[in-house]
């Protein structure tokens, strides 16, 4: 399926929506893809003006499909959110993808992935992150200017994302990725589990909180005999001297 885009009154060019090429090439590549994308959707659910994709088309420019690259996970600020087969740069109020993630596989070569930070930083991407989940490691580049510049390895460890808020924290194999309130990022299958447990919690809170309601009218029926019996008491005295207990 392609966009077919009219450029001149008797010329059309196409912006194909796939490159032909696999969104991923193992399981745990494909995992990392959905997990930085889905829970980034998560952080700006609220905010309907930040667009967040995974292994969509860039174009950045108009007439020119053959300049294109479709990052592992894209954010783009100032863009509603919404169903897109590409993302065509002038028609999207001529604004850059701002954040840009890419996932390595066992097939990505150190070429390849240089020609790909070649072109976010011409293309004005303003972070640009490289998760190896192989090895948990990050590599980081943030805009100086005109270029992306590499984040020191020395302050990747709790390195937090000027635009994103969420703070990176490699280490010892295991790399993790935490929202701005400290919660890590969660594969689908742990928010399921995390959904269940607060389900279940929900359920134990509110069975407390019958057996809580039911105890209180057990003790404001236990309270009112005790009243009765207590009138009942006083006025025993007062019948037997033939006075009215009322």
């Amino acid at each position: 399926m392609s966009t077919a885009i009219p450029q001149r009154p008797c010329a059309t060019i196409e912006y194909p929506d796939s490159d032909g090429q696999p969104i991923a090439e193992n399981t745990l590549q494909f995992q990392w893809i959905v997990t930085i994308k889905e829970n980034l959707e998560a952080l700006f659910r609220r905010q309907p003006d930040v667009f967040v994709a995974g292994d969509l088309l860039w174009y950045p420019v108009e007439g020119h499909p053959e300049i294109c690259t479709a990052p592992d996970a894209l954010i783009v600020f100032g863009r509603p959110k919404g169903h897109r087969g590409s993302y065509m740069q002038w028609v999207e109020g001529d604004i850059a993808s701002h954040v840009v993630f890419e996932v390595l596989a066992p097939g990505n070569r150190a070429g390849e992935m240089e020609q790909k930070r070649l072109f976010y930083q011409k293309y004005g991407v303003q972070e640009y992150y490289i998760v190896d989940p192989d090895e948990q490691e990050l590599q980081g580049w943030r805009r100086s200017g005109s270029g992306l510049v590499a984040i020191p390895a020395t302050e990747l460890s709790g390195y937090v994302s000027p635009l994103l808020g969420i703070r990176f924290e490699p280490g010892e194999g295991d790399l993790r990725i935490l929202y701005p309130d400290g919660s890590p990022f969660l594969t689908t299958a742990e928010l399921f589990e995390q959904w269940k447990e607060a389900k279940r919690q929900l359920a134990e809170a509110e069975r407390q909180l019958a057996e809580a309601e039911r105890q209180l009218a057990e003790a404001e029926r236990q309270l009112a005999e005790a009243e009765r019996q207590l009138a009942e008491r006083l006025a025993a005295p007062l019948r037997e001297l033939g006075l009215d207990a009322d």
